[in-house]
């Protein structure tokens, strides 16, 4: 397994978030739900993707914990319904 999937792996997030973004996976539309996340020319590497949103994830996890005005809870579970499916995407490939 990659270094990438661990760290998706261990993610540990509030109990709400995590369901909201397992629930949203089944509505899960790449070309649609990637484009208001990252540039376009990050799709064709998996690595890069996933790398973005793990970075993207973080960003605003640590903004939710600061409890920051800016913090957006609809992105961040936008990012990580992103980030689990693109996950379950990379992962037979990393093998």
């Amino acid at each position: 397994m990659s270094t990438l999937l661990f760290a998706i792996a261990a993610l540990r997030r509030p109990r709400l978030l995590v369901r909201a973004a397992r629930a949203g996976q089944m509505d899960y539309n790449r070309n649609r739900d990637l484009r208001g996340l990252i540039e376009s020319q990050h799709l064709s590497r998996p690595e890069s993707l996933l790398a973005i949103l793990l970075d993207e994830e973080a960003r605003l996890d640590e903004a939710r914990r600061a409890a920051a005005a800016d913090y957006n809870v609809t992105r961040h579970v936008t990012v990580l319904i992103a980030l689990m499916a693109e996950a379950r995407i990379y992962a037979p490939h990393a093998a």
